[in-house]
């Protein structure tokens, strides 16, 4: 089936109570067959709610009338055309870009967080620019040739870039081999990587949902005390 492209840009917003000041800020990117709304329940949990979470839904709609998208268009024939990924990840950038001023995301503290095909367009952003983010989480997914190719030239800036990988043994949809083999490309980038496996499928478990609200902590600089 070839996916319809959807009327208009569309995203969902968890933003915590705070004051006029920008506030730490997360873009969650869903993955093949999601919605805007498919990882907006992580927000309550992740910081104690303190982090503003900005979930942008994918543009193709995979079955009419169902709450269903995909990032990529195929033709007729399944194929995704050569600059697909690019003009994707160059349309969430622009996105993102927007987004920051219009819900005042604080620069400084800005993740970019993506699940299964959404993390393959994390990986694009946030390796393509490290400086701009503060973090990239890459949940149940794999790292793209098209990532690794954009990524920036300036070592220094990738090597204080922290990246969170979880992924679960028993995924039978992105296999565990393939999150290993991320690990691997990800350590010859020279990030600082921070790698996970789980006991799970191809899901967002306890565990791992705890141990990512602690880096979200970390990364974002938020008080546990705060809370």
């Amino acid at each position: 089936m070839v996916p319809e492209q959807s009327q208009q840009p569309v995203h969902a917003l968890w933003r915590p109570r705070a004051g006029p000041e920008a506030v730490p800020t997360l873009f969650a990117i869903h993955g093949h067959g999601a919605h805007a709304m498919d990882l907006m329940g992580l927000a309550p949990y992740l910081a104690g709610g303190r982090v503003q979470v900005i979930c942008p839904e994918a543009e193709f709609v995979l079955q009419p009338g169902m709450p269903s998208y995909t990032w990529f268009h195929r033709d007729a024939e399944g194929n995704r055309p050569p600059e697909e990924f690019e003009r994707v990840a160059a349309s969430l950038s622009g996105f993102i870009e927007d987004a920051t001023e219009r819900y005042r995301a604080d620069r400084e503290r800005t993740a970019v967080l993506g699940f299964s095909q959404g993390g393959s367009l994390a990986y694009r952003l946030g390796l393509a620019e490290p400086s701009r983010f503060a973090g990239i989480a890459a949940l149940s997914t794999w790292l793209p040739d098209e990532a690794v190719e954009a990524a920036s030239e300036d070592r220094e800036a990738l090597a204080a870039l922290p990246v969170l990988v979880q992924h679960g043994t028993e995924d039978p949809m992105v296999r565990i081999d393939r999150g290993r083999d991320s690990k691997a490309r990800l350590e010859a980038l020279g990030v600082r990587l921070e790698y996970h496996e789980y006991p799970m499928q191809h899901q967002i478990a306890a565990e791992s949902l705890q141990d990512l609200s602690a880096w979200l902590e970390r990364v974002l600089r938020i008080d546990p005390a705060e809370a």
